[in-house]
């Protein structure tokens, strides 16, 4: 029996044979095109799954005050938090909203979003809402500024659990040369459209589903685990000028608002060494002040600020 097979369908096939062929010599690479998928794993019949969203915004600029968001993608998907193991995405969204002013140019450039596109558009508010019902964490790849924009648009961001797949997974640690997405799933094999919302979210999901190279865990249970630590920010008050070249090699970044180094340390072992490094190299075992702002989940990569105290060394 003759099967009949349409010529682009052969073609197709010859190919992924070349392709194949190729990632078997070690002078070459072969990225394929990210083929958004619904459904990664099946579940157990009765598995107990959490609920996660993968999001990412298009905005008109960079200051969360100013600009607006004029595009919002989300992904909700259900996940196991013991083992990070991804199942399936159960909602998609993706809305554009106008912001009521041009969107400037050196935006456009970047998101090809022009002010035809969201002319008279609003994202729905109520879908939003209906979305983020009993969700147990958001992931945005650069959290720090996604976070601070959506919920100036929508307060209800400001009781979810945050979490960042910058900060939150050490890359370096894993081997990685940088933490910038496209180059991160580019060496997983795929590529992709960037700078669409709903593109980098599906984007963002698949490298969340892989498995790191040093820790041989999936890239979500990385991240997952650092919400079950407690962060603290430090800041170094009045440490003497002379040490800012040591306060910023450690990873101490400079805020000119409160003339102040700080820095965030993870856990309480962390945060005790760092104390202690502080007295030592940056007080001269001297008495001093610092202080100590709690970050959870709901706090961190947001403008609020956390609770502050403040501590003798």
């Amino acid at each position: 029996m003759t099967q009949n097979i349409e010529p682009l369908a052969i073609e197709t096939l010859g190919i992924e044979q070349m392709a194949q062929q190729l990632e078997q010599h070690p002078d070459y690479r072969v990225l394929r095109r990210l083929v958004p998928r619904q459904v990664f794993n099946t579940p157990a019949p009765g598995q107990q799954l959490r609920k996660g969203v993968v999001l990412d915004t298009e905005t008109t600029g960079f200051d969360a005050v100013n600009d607006r968001v004029i595009e919002l993608g989300m992904l909700v998907f259900e996940f196991d938090p013991v083992t990070g193991v991804i199942y399936r995405v159960t909602d998609v969204f993706d809305e554009l909203e106008d912001p009521g002013f041009e969107i400037p140019p050196v935006s456009i450039a970047v998101h090809h979003i022009t002010d035809a596109m969201v002319q008279g558009r609003r994202i729905d508010d109520a879908r939003v809402a209906e979305l983020m019902k009993n969700v147990d964490v958001v992931i945005a790849h650069n959290a720090a500024f996604d976070r601070p924009f959506v919920e100036t648009r929508w307060p209800l961001f400001q009781q979810l659990n945050w979490a960042c797949s910058i900060k939150d997974i050490d890359w370096r640690e894993e081997g990685f040369g940088s933490a910038k997405l496209e180059y991160l799933l580019s060496t997983q094999g795929f590529f992709y459209e960037a700078h669409r919302a709903e593109t980098d979210c599906w984007a963002l999901l698949e490298l969340l589903n892989q498995v790191l190279p040093q820790s041989q865990q999936t890239a979500l249970l990385a991240l997952l685990e650092t919400l079950n630590q407690a962060q603290q920010k430090v800041y170094a008050l009045g440490s003497p000028f002379e040490t800012k070249d040591m306060l910023k090699a450690r990873g101490y970044r400079w805020s000119a608002e409160l003339r102040c180094w700080s820095r965030v340390v993870s856990g309480e072992k962390e945060l005790k060494e760092e104390l202690a490094w502080l007295k030592n190299r940056v007080y001269g075992e001297r008495s001093a002040r610092v202080e100590v702002e709690s970050l959870g989940g709901k706090v961190r990569y947001s403008t609020r600020e956390g609770h502050k105290e403040v501590v003798t060394l």
